[in-house]
């Protein structure tokens, strides 16, 4: 039988307590949403110390605790910390020029604010690109990550007859984020989510001191790593934790990769991560929904910068566990990728292509990195395998196609931890808390999805005339009906061609985000802009991002957005320069106070030196 997690009697009531706490409470503060500002936008009434967690809990969830761990746990290592700490300095710059331009004009989403800077059909493209990724990737994304957790806890293990696997577990984690969403909101998301954001920082903090704990009390002899010998000079099995982990990962505790790496390439850290960061905190109507319900500009730029502030320590517990997990059991790692159908299918495939080559199929296979490292001997094979090919197709003059192959499964790094290291008793804390965690980022990107679908298509295209209370059945409706899409599709996305979790959420986005984000800053920098520029660069996107990924498959995903981003600028330059056009005023709203915060600013100030020293300290 698999090895699987167990809960003791205290396990499960610290984890049903958790839940019921977080479910609880979200609906007790959010006990009369009558109105659609009072669904959506927590009737604009959320403190900082409310939005700061909220906005933490939204982002943080099995998206960065499988996926950026299991990237941390390849051969990415600390340089993934840029999605976070280049974050930090994001949420500074979102909080003081962002933030007071949507406030001002009052906006529920973020695709309204285009219909007042270029047209209606602006706002809708948008709308209609935002629904389809929130559904059909982040969602469903975050639903499976989830539920990969779940699985490699206690895969294997049947409570009450039900097999727990990822399946049952994407069930499980869209009816508890549903709950609470369908019946209060926004507010109940921000409540809960204060809870939840709590809970997995020191969840996190509490993997990562028993990892390091557990790597000190190894001998260095078992430790699996793909630093060469020279790493452990001067290291015995004494040794604490910390100092075997930063001399066994030399190679991996450092932000900057080759301009070859198809992931993070030092070139992405110039332009391209700045596009996904920029969408994701200004333009992301899931991070974005909690600063618009803030009690005032000043309120909400205290919340931003207080998430930019926690955004800084999330690296050490989330991104040192997934390296710490590589070191500790890459053997499980193993067993976990050779137990996987999907996985198991794609090296059956390169076997019987090995021992009988198709004449009118030129497939090469790429392996991951670790894998590479750690055996040689199947690296060596597949390369001469690839080399037969690429010669076979030259004398055909035939082009060839990639598939990826995995010897390691790098989701389950923090999934292991928690498994093998969490005592029992402490087990059903650090659980809730990554359960937590999954919920809050479902329920942020339920809430967001149902606001866009209700107010920004519903209500102005099939009901203008909706009453408040039609539409909040509207909204809640549409919860429970996108939880059931992303829980169907979830199961789908362990395929290895999608190349982990965290990569297809990120390359997905590419189609959308630079876009949005070009044709929001030249509506921000340029009061005279032609209508026609919204439509155009909106979709121009896709279409340059498509042709870039079909003639240029190797380039780093983050280089194409960066692309991408420039073209459509350069193309809405060209229009504005032909076109004339009327300054469009943006409407004002007299119902909140617009008074900047100071302190703010001198803590954002604080956050940006901070998060340069960690460049430093770690380049």
């Amino acid at each position: 039988m698999a090895e699987y997690m167990t809960l003791n009697p205290v396990d499960l009531v610290v984890f049903v307590a958790f839940v019921l706490s977080v479910i609880g409470v979200g609906l007790i503060k959010s006990r009369s949403e009558n109105t659609s500002e009072d669904y959506f936008l927590a009737g604009r009434g959320l403190s900082w110390w409310l939005i700061g967690f909220s906005l933490i809990a939204a982002n943080i969830s099995t998206e960065q605790f499988v996926g950026m761990s299991g990237q941390a746990a390849d051969y990415l290592g600390l340089a993934i910390a840029s999605y976070e700490w280049m974050a930090a300095i994001t949420l500074v710059v979102v909080a003081f020029f962002f933030l007071p331009v949507f406030l001002r004009a009052g906006v529920y989403t973020i695709p309204e604010f285009l219909q007042y800077r270029y047209n209606e059909f602006s706002r809708t493209i948008m709308a209609v690109f935002t629904m389809v990724i929130y559904v059909f990737v982040t969602i469903a994304a975050v639903t499976y990550s989830g539920a990969l957790v779940i699985d490699t806890l206690f895969h294997g293990a049947t409570p009450f007859g039900i097999p727990m696997n990822v399946v049952t577990g994407g069930w499980i984690i869209g009816i508890i984020a549903a709950i609470y969403v369908t019946c209060g909101g926004l507010k109940a998301c921000a409540w809960a989510d204060l809870l939840q954001g709590s809970a997995l920082i020191v969840g996190g903090a509490v993997i990562t001191w028993l990892a390091l704990s557990a790597i000190g009390a190894a001998p260095l002899a078992s430790l699996a790593s793909t630093a060469g010998p020279a790493a452990a000079a001067g290291l015995t099995d004494a040794s604490s934790g910390l100092s075997k982990f930063f001399a066994l990962n030399q190679d991996r505790l450092h932000m900057v990769l080759p301009k070859t790496d198809a992931s993070i390439p030092w070139t992405a850290l110039v332009v391209g991560l700045w596009i996904p960061n920029f969408y994701y905190w200004g333009l992301n109507q899931y991070i974005v929904q909690r600063t618009l319900g803030s009690k005032s500009l000043s309120q909400g730029q205290k919340g931003i910068v207080f998430a930019a502030g926690l955004k800084l320590i999330i690296p050490f517990v989330i991104v040192f566990p997934g390296i710490a997990a590589f070191n500790l059991f890459s053997g499980d790692m193993a067993a976990q990728a050779a137990s996987d159908p999907k996985i198991a299918a794609g090296w059956a495939r390169f076997e019987q292509l090995e021992k009988a080559p198709k004449v009118d199929e030129f497939v090469l296979f790429t392996l991951d990195k670790a894998t590479t490292q750690k055996d040689p001997a199947k690296a060596a094979r597949i390369e001469a395998y690839n080399t037969k090919v690429k010669a076979a197709a030259a004398s055909a003059g035939k082009g060839t196609t990639s598939e990826s192959l995995l010897g390691l499964k790098f989701d389950t790094a923090f999934g292991l931890l928690v498994r093998k290291l969490t005592p029992m008793g402490l087990r059903g804390f650090v659980l809730a808390a990554i359960l937590g965690a999954v919920v809050s980022s479902l329920a942020a990107m339920l809430n967001a999805a149902s606001t866009i679908f209700t107010m920004d298509l519903y209500h102005k295209y099939v009901n203008p005339k909706a009453s408040q209370a039609k539409l909040v059945l509207m909204g809640r409706g549409t919860v429970v009906l996108f939880t059931i899409v992303g829980c169907v599709i979830a199961p789908y996305l362990g395929d290895p061609r999608f190349g982990g979790i965290f990569t297809y959420i990120q390359e997905f986005q590419g189609y959308i985000s630079p876009g949005i984000l070009a044709v929001f800053v030249f509506g921000f920098a340029v009061p005279r802009v032609p209508s026609i520029c919204g439509p155009i660069g909106l979709f121009l996107n896709p279409v340059l991002y498509g042709i870039l990924a079909f003639a240029l498959p190797n380039m780093a995903f983050l280089d194409r957005m960066a692309v991408t981003f420039f073209g459509v600028l350069a193309v809405m330059g060209i229009i504005t320069a032909l076109v004339k056009s009327e300054e469009k005023p943006l409407p004002a709203n007299e119902r909140i106070d617009l008074t900047p915060s100071r302190s703010a600013r001198v803590f954002g100030i604080a956050v940006v030196v901070a998060t340069v020293l960690l460049y430093i300290r770690f380049w």
